[in-house]
């Protein structure tokens, strides 16, 4: 016996397989369209900075900030970086996005100090490809000199990534940068396979270690399970090695009690704040301190 298609449109099948289709095209299609927007958003303002205050919890200050990036699409509005990161990747436009968020954070950032607001440092999160740029201590000297803003206020964060991309090269660049007086911050800790054999080369060298959230997300008071063991143990070893720790993602209770045990009292997350827009974290920053949101 013969099969044959079935080309009956009613037919369920076919009507999933059309959609299915329509939903390649539509992806395709959009794929393209923010691939040939991307090219203009920083000439045409698009690009926006959004700030997450890091808040000491024992006394609510804030105490830092970190700058994340969002795309003001005209058409589609917010696009969040994980959906444009990797085109800017793809079309060779990572280092200029790279450069347009450094120059922004710290002109923001003198404009904070201008203010009489309170000192903090903004963080910067650097792929790998701008980390390993062969002008990028040149473009952040200079753009420090332009903006006025003190080494001192700005950090750079790293993932894993890019320390594993030639010890040497990555050891001067590091290095350059400490010179400078801006610290460095190795980001989404926890979830490389070669981060704890990496932090003891790197000693001296990095100053801040962020555990990633997919650790904080499991954090639990009423039974200790890996996610705590882990968690624990990344704060120990950081003390152990003179860095200080950070938790990304906290937005309960449960998950600040649990870190406060275990003497991380670096905290950024919902629980205390959202990334906010220049305006509203001026606001924020004006009271200095960051009220619990649950």
């Amino acid at each position: 016996m013969q099969l044959k298609a079935n080309t009956d449109e009613s037919h369920p099948l076919y009507l999933q397989g059309q959609q299915l289709f329509a939903s390649s095209v539509n992806d395709q299609t959009k794929s393209h369209s923010l691939e040939l927007d991307l090219g203009y958003a920083i000439e045409r303002n698009q690009l926006e900075l959004y700030y997450q205050p890091k808040v000491y919890a024992k006394t609510k200050q804030i105490i830092g900030a970190e700058a994340l990036i969002r795309w003001n699409h005209p058409v589609l509005g917010m696009i969040s970086p994980s959906e444009f990161t990797p085109l800017a990747e793809k079309m060779g436009l990572i280092i200029d996005i790279g450069k347009w968020v450094i120059k922004t954070a710290c002109m923001q950032n003198k404009a904070w100090q201008v203010a009489n607001l309170p000192l903090i440092p903004i963080s910067i999160n650097l792929s790998a490809t701008h980390f390993l740029e062969k002008d990028l201590i040149t473009d952040i000297v200079q753009t420090l000199k332009v903006t006025s803003l003190e080494a001192q206020y700005l950090e750079i964060e790293i993932t894993e990534t890019s320390l594993l991309e030639g010890e040497d090269i990555v050891f001067s660049i590091l290095d350059e940068l400490r010179k400078l007086g801006i610290k460095i911050a190795l980001d989404d800790f926890g979830t490389g396979y070669s981060s704890l054999s990496y932090l003891n080369r790197f000693k001296g060298k990095i100053d801040m270690l962020k555990i990633d959230r997919s650790f904080i997300d499991n954090l639990s008071s009423s039974h200790e399970d890996d996610a705590n063991f882990i968690v624990n143990m990344i704060i120990q070893l950081s003390h152990q090695l003179k860095m200080s720790v950070v938790a990304e993602g906290v937005e309960t209770n449960e998950q600040l009690e649990v870190l406060q045990k275990y003497n991380c009292n670096t905290i950024q997350g919902y629980l205390f704040s959202k990334p906010l827009p220049a305006g509203e974290f001026t606001q924020l920053l004006k009271k200095s301190q960051c009220e619990k949101q649950v």
